[in-house]
């Protein structure tokens, strides 16, 4: 381990602005800053004796000479630098006072939701992104080995009808000509509906029913670029630094990564814990679900230690279930 990581990580705070219109403030950084030129949420560090919301309201009075009332926690990202780690704490700002202008002769843009992944960012920033607009939770569905094909169709029709928002299908031990008819369920259900469905492993059936593919490590560590639509979700299951690394460096859309606690699917394996997820979180800018042991009662974890959300199979199969079981 070298010296810089070390040393304990510095601690920064930021805001997420909206107008009237739902747009987002972004700030460019100004010549001779780290990351120059970049667009980022404004705010900055944390001064010794200072909480993050008193940090916060003076650093957005002092670069844009606005009151601010800080509002819900939103995300806290952890990222390593060429020579320092931060931790990057968002809250979303509830009120605000004044006509914001740029104190410091930093460029502004007030930008639509949809539009802020085209803005080059910071590494800790493109995360915060990622938590304003993509989904919470990932279900990945226990094998139809298991169960009926009626069983497993009632429960993701119970995921779709909770607005889980991804959905990784998964078979293991399932034969090929039933799974291929699950799909064509599957698919079908899905349609109009607002989750995203991925196939673990098989890049030939989800070119063919056009939804997302999942890499398992293996699989991910073997492709040496993305070679997968464009239009749709590639995503990675990762354990290490190199693995993380390698799926951004191919381009995936997220990673899942764990395990974060001991879970039935790997009895005797003790996880790495909320500390090692972090560790993880330091090297990539992927939006990153953390999945082993946990259920919605981790979310304020998951967020807190820079996960965009929770992937899960029980607790998640379980969650849609009870969700439409209330709804009757």
């Amino acid at each position: 381990m070298n010296k810089m990581s070390d040393n304990p990580p510095i601690h920064v705070v930021a805001g997420v602005i909206q107008d009237a219109r739902g747009r987002i403030l972004l700030t460019r950084r100004t010549l001779g800053r780290d990351l120059a030129g970049l667009w980022e949420f404004p705010g900055g560090k944390v001064e010794k004796g200072e909480t993050a919301a008193i940090a916060l309201g003076r650093e957005l009075r002092e670069e844009l000479d606005i009151e601010v009332q800080p509002g819900e926690f939103l995300i806290s990202v952890p990222q390593a630098m060429p020579h320092k780690r931060i931790v990057l704490e968002v809250h979303r700002i509830n009120r605000w006072q004044g006509r914001v202008r740029g104190l410091d002769g930093q460029a502004l843009a007030w930008v639509l939701p949809e539009h802020l992944g085209k803005y080059p960012m910071p590494p800790a920033d493109r995360p915060v992104v990622a938590a304003l607009r993509q989904a919470p939770l990932c279900l990945v569905t226990p094998s139809p080995a298991t169960m009926s094909d009626q069983q497993w169709l009632a429960g993701l029709d119970a995921a779709l009808a909770a607005g889980i928002g991804r959905i990784q299908l998964r078979a293991p031990d399932c034969a090929p000509s039933r799974w291929r008819a699950l799909l064509d369920e599957a698919v079908a259900r899905a349609r109009g509906k607002s989750s995203q469905l991925a196939v673990n492993g098989d890049a030939a059936l989800a070119e063919q029913y056009a939804i997302g593919l999942h890499l398992p490590e293996r699989l991910l560590m073997a492709r040496k670029a993305r070679d997968f639509s464009a239009e749709l979700a590639l995503s990675a299951a990762c354990h290490h630094p190199d693995a993380l690394r390698h799926a951004e460096a191919i381009g995936c859309d997220y990673a899942v990564v764990g395990q974060i606690k001991p879970s039935t699917s790997h009895p005797g394996a003790p996880g790495m814990g909320w500390a090692g997820f972090a560790r993880l979180r330091e090297v990539s800018s992927l939006p990153l679900y953390a999945i082993g042991g946990l259920g919605i009662a981790d979310m304020a974890d998951a967020r807190a230690h820079g996960a965009q959300g929770i992937a899960a199979i029980r607790a998640l199969w379980q969650q849609g279930q009870g969700a439409a079981s209330s709804a009757l």
